[in-house]
């Protein structure tokens, strides 16, 4: 990922970009799981992916996206529809999805876009963010996070 013009040296970025790197690990898996015909284990996954997107999608669209919006509207309007779309296939994983022969290839496309969608964060979003936004925006985007909290493991200092 990224590491060129020094977003990752704010904790609200780091956060989110762990939460990437632990998301596209997690993508890894479902693919090993899908080559496999694990079809249940590609479900558990999903379920993981889903909890660690949880609080991730609320720091960017409780914090983060609201203060770049004005400054890139459609571009923040096409993520947040993406999200709505990855999280519509990730949600079927707590369903009948042992039933929908077309699961789990859909759950691969889904995890395809979402991969491509990381990409648009990391390379695009979180770059612009450390030019935009001011500090009161930065203490939103704490804000939203210590009211949501994480799903990954504390790192140690």
């Amino acid at each position: 990922m990224c590491e060129y013009c020094g977003c990752q040296s704010l904790t609200a970025i780091d956060e989110l970009t762990r939460e990437h790197d632990t998301v596209v690990t997690l993508i890894s898996h479902v693919r090993d799981a899908h080559r496999d015909g694990r079809v249940t284990r590609m479900a558990e996954l999903a379920r993981e992916i889903a909890a660690v997107l949880d609080p991730h999608t609320q720091v960017e669209e409780g914090g983060l996206f609201p203060a770049m919006a004005a400054e890139f509207p459609e571009k923040i309007a096409a993520l947040e529809t993406e999200h709505r779309r990855i999280e519509v296939v990730l949600a079927e994983a707590d369903g009948p999805f042992l039933a929908d022969p077309t699961w789990p290839e859909r759950l691969i496309k889904t995890l395809a876009l979402l991969r491509e969608h990381i990409l648009k964060e990391q390379d695009g979003v979180f770059p612009a963010a450390l030019a935009v936004l001011d500090p009161e925006q930065w203490e939103a985007v704490e804000a939203v996070r210590a009211r949501v909290g994480s799903r990954l493991p504390a790192t140690s200092p």
